[in-house]
C-alpha cells in the first residue's frame, strides 16, 4: 500500500525538490502549487501526511491547514520562510505537527516525514510500545490505547497523533508533574531546548478541544515553572 504525501508550495522550484527527494524514498507525492487545488485533493485521496508552505496565492497555509484538520488526523508539516516564533506557535497550535523553515536542508525534511509517519502508522494500528495500562477512564474522559479513541464527558475528540500521546502520557503519570522538557523528550524524541514553545502550543490546542476554561482547566493543569499535571 503506497504512502500518500500532499505538497503544497507555490515556489515551483521548491516543490519540485521536495518531491524529488519524496518519490526517491518511494512515497506517491500530490504536488499543488495553491490551497484550492490542495484541498480538492484532500477531498478525493487517502493521504498520510501534508508539507504546506505558509505564503501561498489564494490561501494562507495556516488556514490551509486548520481546514485539514476539520476533518483529517494526518501529520502536517509546516514548511516556510517565515521564522519568527509566534508564526511557529500559531502553526502548532492550529494542528501543525512540525514546523521546518526554508532554506532547508532536503536531507532533515525526509528524516521529519519519516518520524511523523512512524508515529502517526502506530497509533492509528494499535501497535504501541507494550504498556501496563491500554486505557484511562476517569471523571468523564476515557482514553484508549488501543483503539486511539479519546472521550470527554460523552464527546469523541479529533486529536492529533501528537496531542493523543501529550494527553496519554499525562495520564500515565496521572497526579505528577511532567516537566516540559520531559513531556517533549518522549512525544519527540529530540533534547529540548529552553526555547521551545512546541509544548506550551500542543497544550493549548489540547486543552481548546477538551473545552477547558483557560483560568481554570478541570484536567491539564499548569504548575507554573515546572510543568503540568493531570489529577
Amino acid at each position: 500500500m503506497s504512502t500518500d504525501i500532499l505538497v503544497v508550495d507555490d515556489e515551483i522550484a521548491i516543490a519540485d525538490l521536495v518531491e524529488v527527494y519524496l518519490k526517491n524514498e518511494g512515497y506517491t507525492v500530490h504536488k499543488y502549487h495553491n490551497a484550492a487545488d490542495a484541498l480538492a485533493c484532500v477531498a478525493r485521496t487517502r493521504l498520510d501526511l501534508a508539507i504546506l508552505d505558509v505564503m501561498l496565492p489564494d490561501m494562507d497555509g495556516f488556514t490551509l491547514c486548520q481546514r485539514i484538520r476539520e476533518k483529517h488526523l494526518f501529520p502536517i508539516l509546516m514548511l516556510t520562510a517565515r521564522v519568527e516564533d509566534m508564526d511557529k506557535i500559531m502553526g502548532l497550535t492550529l494542528g501543525a505537527d512540525d514546523y521546518i523553515t526554508k532554506p532547508f536542508n532536503p536531507l532533515e525534511l525526509v528524516a521529519r516525514v519519516k518520524t511523523q509517519l512512524r508515529r502517526y502508522t502506530r497509533y492509528n494500528s494499535g501497535e504501541a510500545a507494550p504498556q501496563e495500562m491500554t486505557e484511562y477512564d476517569f471523571r468523564g474522559l476515557e482514553i484508549s490505547r488501543v483503539t486511539h479513541k479519546c472521550v470527554l464527558f460523552g464527546e469523541e475528540l479529533a486529536l492529533t497523533p501528537l496531542e493523543f500521546s501529550i494527553l496519554w502520557h499525562l495520564c500515565e503519570k496521572r497526579g505528577q508533574v511532567v516537566s516540559s522538557e520531559e513531556l517533549f523528550e518522549a512525544i519527540w524524541g529530540e533534547q529540548y531546548m529552553d526555547s521551545n514553545n512546541t509544548v506550551m502550543s500542543h497544550i493549548a490546542r489540547l486543552r481548546e478541544k477538551m473545552h477547558e476554561p483557560s483560568r481554570r482547566p478541570r484536567f491539564i493543569k499548569t504548575v507554573w515553572g515546572v510543568g503540568y499535571t493531570i489529577e
